[in-house]
């Protein structure tokens, strides 16, 4: 089984035997992040780079071996990526032939943290996106439409928040951002120079993302912007799970990501709003990760347990 899992702050792979229990014997790989061009997302490109290698390690370890199944979750799929479909047989040729299940990351994220059952999950990297989804009828997906004007609550969106208070105490508009805007600087320089290194860059919304650690970090210790910053995300995010909570689907959800990991004020206010938007509701702790979601779609993928896609959400 090999599984992928493509974000903005780098691809992951896992490979699993096929007849071995889940995560038994799982071999890791790692790659790039995904960059965004006026040519669209490069997720297919990271997504083809690991297939190689992946066949790669398998001949190192083991002659002979050969890909059962692959199943790739990634970010952008369905809306920076022409024609998902369309890549389906190179990527199959790419991993010796065999069957294929590409999805955006949300998919492979609700099959991380829900095992397959019916509800919603919402992922939270440097992009939020949530879904909420019987893996059958039901699809309804909130969020994940970029930093730009999207992806509320998410690393990016917490990083654009923290700068947008740096900029303003440099400016003298407040003069409440002061441990930000230091923070700022020691991370990207001189506040003149942020505009040429962000606008600039492929990579963006991954490296928006790593200033919202800084942003965490003071969150952690009690600046009051920052907590607020933080408190906001958790709200944020909080209500696009309850969204995509259909009434069609059971009252269980989750979150997943690793914004959850600043804990602190985000996950205070993310857990109080969605008590308060979804009282009835039931909130789990993800018990897995969007790259253990992709190795579980390969193996169903083998089985012939998913044998028609569900575009815009999944291509098989």
């Amino acid at each position: 089984m090999l599984g992928i899992d493509i974000g903005g702050t780098g691809g992951r792979a896992a490979i699993e035997p096929l007849d071995g229990a889940f995560g038994e014997e799982r071999v890791l790989l790692s790659g790039p992040p995904v960059a965004i061009t006026a040519g669209g997302s490069s997720a297919l490109g990271v997504t083809g780079a690991l297939i190689e290698e992946a066949r790669s390690a398998l001949e190192g370890s083991r002659p002979g071996t050969r890909i059962a199944a692959v199943a790739i979750g990634a970010t952008g799929i369905a809306s920076l990526v022409t024609n998902p479909a369309a890549s389906l047989a190179a990527l199959s040729e790419a991993a010796g032939g065999a069957p294929v299940a590409l999805a955006i990351d949300a998919v492979t994220a609700h099959l991380g943290a829900l095992g397959g059952e019916a509800g919603a999950v919402v992922a939270v990297g440097t992009g939020t996106i949530a879904l909420g989804t019987d893996l059958h009828e039901v699809w309804r997906r909130v969020g994940g439409w970029g930093h730009l004007y999207d992806d509320r609550g998410s690393g990016a969106w917490i990083g654009i928040e923290g700068l947008k208070a740096a900029i303003q105490t440099h400016d003298g508009v407040t003069a409440d951002a002061s441990a930000l805007l230091s923070a700022a600087e020691s991370r990207f320089g001189a506040a003149p120079s942020w505009p040429a290194q962000l606008y600039t860059r492929d990579d963006r919304g991954a490296v928006l993302a790593g200033f919202a650690a800084d942003v965490a970090g003071l969150a952690a210790l009690g600046d009051p912007v920052a907590a607020r910053i933080m408190s906001e995300a958790g709200g944020h995010v909080a209500r696009a799970l309850a969204a995509a909570l259909d009434p069609a689907l059971p009252r269980r959800a989750a979150g997943v990501g690793g914004v959850f990991a600043a804990g602190g004020e985000f996950t205070a206010a993310f857990t109080a709003e969605f008590a308060r938007l979804a009282p009835d509701a039931s909130l789990t702790v993800a018990p897995s990760t969007p790259l253990d979601g992709a190795v579980r779609l390969a193996r169903l993928v083998a089985a012939g347990a998913v044998p028609t896609g569900h575009p815009p959400f999944l291509w098989v």
